[in-house]
Order: C-alpha cells, then structure tokens, then sequence
C-alpha cells in the first residue's frame, strides 16, 4: 500500500493546493473525470461563455424601443459550442499534462479513477489498470458535486439532460422543457429562448429563483414568465418517451412535451460517492461534509473544501477555501480561518441577478431591526438610456450603525454593480459614508447604489 504525505481528491480548487512549498511532499491526486472540476468544465465558465453569446442573440428582441431596426437571422449552434469548448476543452488538458509530466510535479501521482474510503485514511482507487488502496497522513477532500435527479417514474428512460450535459448538444432542440426553478434552470432557460428554442419551465413552487429576497423573486418570475413558458406550482408525476419527444405528466392531468428534458433541480455532493463515513468524516443531513473554521473535517489531517462541504456551492468560496487549507497544511500550527460572512452570488439570467448577506425574509425571520431602500434603474440617468423600467437595487441596513445587511440587485451588469455594496460589508463601511464619502462617476450605474444608499432612513443620513 503506497503512503503519501498528502493525498488531494478532486481537481478543482483542490488543484490549485500544489504550488512549489510542497515539492518535497509525497503527493498523490485522484480525479475520476475531467481535470479542472465543475466550474472549467460544466459550470461557470462555459455556462457564462453562452449567456455572453444569448445576450447577443437576444439584442434584437429589444433594440426596436431604441429605434433601432434588427433581425436575429440564425444562430450556429455548433459554431457556438465548438468555439466555448475549444477554448475550455484544452485548458482540462493543459491541468493534466502539467500534473502527469512536468518536472514541477516529480513527487505527485496521479491516479485517473475514483476513489472511495475503504478504511482509516485509506482510499482505494479504482483505475482502468485495477485497484490500489493509498494511505496518507493528510487528505483534501474536494470532489465536488453532482445533478440532482428527481424521483419521477419513468425519468431513468426518456433520457434526459443535466447541466453536466447540455451544452454539448449537437443541435439546437425546438422546444425544451426544464424541470426546475433555480439559478441553473434560469441560466438555460435565457440562453435556449435567446436562440430561438421554445421553453417550457415546471417548477414545484410558486416562484423562481425562490431563495432570492422575494422582491426580486418576484419580480424575475414575472420577467422571465414573459419570455417563456412559465408553469408555477406544477408537481411533475411521470416522464415517458412520445416518439421523438419526452412527455411530463404533471399533478391535476395536465401534460407537457418537448424535444429534449433539462433536469435542473439542483446539485448534492459527492461525499456518499467518497464514502466518507469508512475513514470516519461526518456529514451533515444534506450531505455535505462537516468542516469547522479550518476546513478540517472531524478527522485530524483531513480538510475538505468546495461543493463537497459547503452549502454555498461557489467557485469564488472554493478558492477561498482552497486558500485556507493551503495556509494550513503549512503552517498546522497557526492556522487561520474560513470567513463566510459576506458571500455573494449572481444569476447570469436574463435580467442578471446579484445578491449578497441577508434577504429580507431572513431578516424577519431572525427578529433583527433593519430598515430597506430601493431604487429603481429607471430613475439614473443611465437606466434612461438603456430604457430599463424593471430593474432595481433593494438595501437592507441596521437602522442605528447604517451597516449593511443585505444587497440584492436585479438588472442589467447586477453581478458587476454589486461589488462595491461586497466591499462595503466586508470592511464595515456604513451607508452614510459609503455614499457620501467618495465621488460616484455621473452618469454610469454605480448611482444605482448611491442612490440606493441614500434612500436608507439610518443613522447619519438627512
């Protein structure tokens, strides 16, 4: 049984760990898929490389309010996709050929197959080759996650779509039907509408995006339910094939069918895969593995990182923690801490969506004081000339300190305008300060969140 100093599960975040400190360290890596984990692969990246190319497409639908006349004449789908794999495709590759033979990498093995606890900090590998059992004195788990499927009779034989899978279609369908109401189902949604597809969304509940503070739930439903078709509240019972098509049999009789099914019902991690419970790492019901402020699991020596662990399942908090596990596998004697206060995340639909700290429900729901501004696109200069009469920035502030809670933002570049409100959070800036306290560049959408911030009935303000 080979021992290592550390062994790395997942090449995502957990990749970047490796850099020239550890060149003494005997490591070995294991990745069952592709190298560069989700985000390279199937998630952030290529997913934003085709809302870029919708929001393109989608120029046309609404330039004739400017008076100007234009026609979206076809879009190259293979085109499309060939040109945001080629780019992606050779990035994977590049990660792997650079762990397997470059002289950096002397003292790491890689292992192509997955890994699964079969005792004390044992993971036996299963490769083409066979099977090996590795032992180490460090572990990092980062596997990631995986599409959630449903429990829906008949869905294991329609053959469906997932995220993983979309985007490598070789042909655009006609109509797609999606199952889901969150970030992954809104994204697709805009891009496949944008070029043409019809689409159809079932959700269970009774609004998109329904994690969102629930004005800005409220008002993306009404948006995107004028786009495409939109059914709320709908329990999907049974899939089955109709020819070339795939049929939902939703509750109440009703039936839906498309081309193609994109099941976007969310991601769980990979910990039941790992088999985790084998070497003694605890997870928690969602079946995320349990971490404390160092990233280390319930095991001494074995931190875990990204999807695997966090519910927050974003490439930007996987970094971070891929940082503070770096720190301290190094330094396991002034080791520093994960800071998850203020994460934000955005929703690059159609509007775009950016949130980060407390909806206004959460606020409720804790029984904190706070007070809440809004200000619409519509009412800066530069929403004027982009004509958006539906976007706005919601504020949420502690009426005493004028600290920030929350900022959710739905419109256009939201994911952008959001950075500095981020900033503010993070190095306690109150919103009397932050608003008056610097110039704000006339006319340009950062006045969304001046204006925002002085609308704030807090303390200071007048």
């Amino acid at each position: 049984m080979p021992h290592y100093d550390l062994v790395i599960v997942g090449t995502g975040s957990g990749n970047s760990i490796l850099d020239p400190r550890f060149a003494d360290w005997k490591t070995a890596i294991v990745e069952k898929g592709v190298f560069g984990g989700t985000c390279l692969n199937v998630g952030c990246i290529p997913t934003k490389m085709f809302v870029h190319t919708a929001d393109l497409a989608a120029t046309p639908s609404v330039s004739d309010r400017f008076g100007v006349e234009e026609e979206l004449v076809a879009v190259r789908w293979r085109e499309v996709r060939d040109r945001i794999f080629g780019r992606i495709d050779p990035i994977a590759a590049g990660g792997r050929e650079y762990r397997i033979g470059h002289p950096d990498n002397a003292n790491v093995t890689v292992y192509e197959g997955e890994g699964r606890f079969t005792g004390h900090k044992e993971l036996t590998v299963t490769t083409a080759g066979g099977t090996e059992t590795l032992s180490a004195d460090r572990f990092v788990l980062a596997a990631g996650g995986r599409p959630v499927i449903p429990d829906v009779e008949g869905l294991d034989e329609v053959g469906y779509l997932t995220s993983d899978t979309v985007m490598r279609l070789d042909e655009l369908p006609r109509h797609l039907l999606i199952l889901g109401s969150g970030f992954i189902a809104a994204e697709f949604a805009h891009v496949f509408a944008s070029f043409g597809v019809k689409v159809t969304v079932i959700a269970r509940s009774g609004a998109l995006l329904r994690y969102e503070d629930e004005e800005i739930s409220r008002r993306f439903t009404e948006l995107a339910s004028r786009r495409y078709d939109v059914r709320l509240n709908r329990r999907t019972l049974r899939a089955r094939r109709d020819g070339s098509g795939v049929t939902l049999e939703l509750e109440g009789g009703e039936t839906v069918t498309g081309d193609q099914l994109l099941v976007a019902a969310g991601r769980r991690p990979n910990s039941d895969l790992l088999g985790v419970a084998a070497t003694g790492v605890s997870t928690l019901d969602s079946g995320h593995v349990e971490v404390d402020t160092h990233q280390q699991t319930s095991v001494e020596g074995i931190y875990a990182l990204g999807d695997l662990s966090s519910p927050f399942e974003l490439k930007h908090v996987a970094n971070h923690e891929a940082r503070v596990v770096q720190h301290n596998l190094l330094h396991p004697g002034e080791p520093i801490e994960a800071d998850h206060r203020f994460v934000p995340h955005a929703v690059f639909s159609s509007p775009q969506v950016a949130s980060v700290g407390l909806t206004e429900q959460q606020a409720r729901q804790r029984g904190l004081e706070y007070v809440t501004a809004t200000q619409d696109y519509a009412g800066i200069a530069f929403g004027w000339a982009m004509e958006d009469t539906s976007g706005f920035a919601k504020l949420l502030a502690d009426p005493a300190t004028g600290l920030l809670l929350g900022a959710h933002i739905i419109g256009p570049h939201a994911a952008t305008v959001i950075q500095p409100l981020i900033q503010a959070m993070s190095f306690g800036l109150d919103a009397h300060t932050m608003a008056r306290g610097q110039y704000w560049i006339h006319p340009a959408l950062p006045e969304l969140i001046e204006n925002a911030l002085l609308n704030l009935p807090v303390k200071g303000q007048r």
